[in-house]
C-alpha cells in the first residue's frame, strides 16, 4: 500500500490491506484469477505492488459468457500494471453441465478455470493461485466457493476479512480505474435455472445490456424470460427506462424478445436465486 494510500484509509482498513499484503507475499509468485471487477483487480494490484510484475500473472477467463466490455477493461487494466495476462479459452457452453443451467451452475464454471489456472501456476513455477473473493461474497449463495476450496486457492481478501465495500476504499485510495465499476456477473446468471443456456440467448443478453448501459444506466440486467426481457435498474432511474420506453422496447424486440418488462424492485444482485431454495440441507437430504 502507497503512503497517499494509507492516509486515506482508517487504522482498522489500513491494517487489512497490510494483511492482504502479507498473505500474498507468502505464494511469492501467483496466478490472480483474474475479471476485470473491482476485487480481482485489487488482488491483481496488490499482488504486483508486493511480488513485483515478473512474479504475476494476471489469468482472464475469455468465453461468450463474459460481457466483451469487461474482457476489454480486463485487457487495459492489466496493460496498465504492465504484468502479463494469460487468456484462458473457457469453452462453457461445450460443458453439458454448465449449460443445463443447475442451480450450481457457477460451480462447474469456476472448477473448470480454477483447473486451468493451477497447471499455468505450476507450469510457470508460481507459487499458487489467488482468487478476488470477498467477506461478502461468503454471506450470498455462490456455489463458485466449493470449487475453490476443492482447488485449495489462496483468497487474500476473505482470509483478510476484507468486505466489497472495503475493497471499493482500498481500490478508491489506491486510484484503481475499477474502484466504482458496478459488480460483474456472467451472461449465464442472466437467464432462470433450469432453462438450457445457448448462444442466441447469450448473445442477445450481451447486446441488449450494451444498449440499456449506452442510455446511462448506473447498473442494469436484462433477465432472459424466453419471450419475456425483464429488465433491471435501480428504481431511482425507472424515469430514464421510462423516457426511453420506446427506444428500449424497438431494440429488444429486434432481438428476438416479444414481451418487455420493468421490474418494478428494481436492480439486485443474484435475482434469479429469489426462485430456488439456497439454504443449506442437513446431511441426508
Amino acid at each position: 500500500m502507497n503512503a497517499l494510500a494509507k492516509l486515506q484509509l482508517s487504522e482498522n482498513l489500513a491494517k487489512k490491506a497490510e494483511h492482504c499484503r502479507r498473505i500474498i507475499q507468502r505464494f511469492g509468485g501467483v496466478v490472480v484469477a483474474f475479471s476485470g471487477g473491482v476485487d480481482s483487480s485489487l488482488v491483481l494490484a496488490l499482488a504486483v505492488e508486493v511480488l513485483g510484475k515478473d512474479k504475476v500473472i494476471a489469468a482472464m477467463g475469455v468465453s461468450t459468457i463474459f460481457p466483451q466490455r469487461d474482457i476489454k477493461a480486463g485487457r487495459n487494466f492489466a496493460a496498465e500494471l504492465h504484468v502479463e495476462l494469460a487468456e484462458i479459452s473457457t469453452p462453457h457452453l461445450a460443458d453439458a453441465a454448465f449449460a443445463a443451467n443447475p442451480t450450481d451452475r457457477c460451480y462447474y464454471c469456476k472448477n473448470q478455470l480454477l483447473e486451468q489456472l493451477k497447471g499455468l501456476a505450476s507450469s510457470r513455477g508460481l507459487g499458487g493461485v489467488v482468487t478476488g473473493t470477498c467477506a461478502s461474497d461468503v454471506k450470498n449463495y455462490r456455489p463458485g466457493l466449493a470449487a475453490e476450496e476443492k482447488a485449495r486457492v489462496g483468497r487474500p481478501l476473505l482470509e483478510a476479512g476484507i468486505s466489497k465495500n472495503e475493497v471499493r476504499q482500498i481500490s478508491r485510495a489506491m486510484a484503481l480505474p475499477a474502484a466504482d465499476t458496478p459488480s460483474l456477473a456472467c451472461l449465464a446468471s442472466r437467464i432462470p435455472y433450469g432453462r438450457p443456456i445457448t448462444p442466441d440467448k447469450i448473445k442477445r443478453v450481451d447486446a441488449g445490456e450494451e444498449f440499456l448501459r449506452e442510455l446511462g444506466f448506473s447498473q442494469c440486467r436484462l433477465r432472459d424470460h424466453d419471450q419475456i426481457a425483464r429488465i433491471e435498474v435501480p428504481p431511482e432511474e425507472f424515469s430514464l427506462a421510462l423516457a426511453n420506453r420506446e427506444a428500449i422496447i424497438c431494440v429488444l424486440k429486434d432481438l428476438g424478445y416479444v414481451y418487455v418488462t420493468l421490474d418494478l424492485q428494481g436492480f439486485r444482485s443474484g435475482s434469479m436465486n429469489e426462485a430456488i431454495d439456497t439454504k443449506p440441507k442437513p446431511a441426508g437430504q
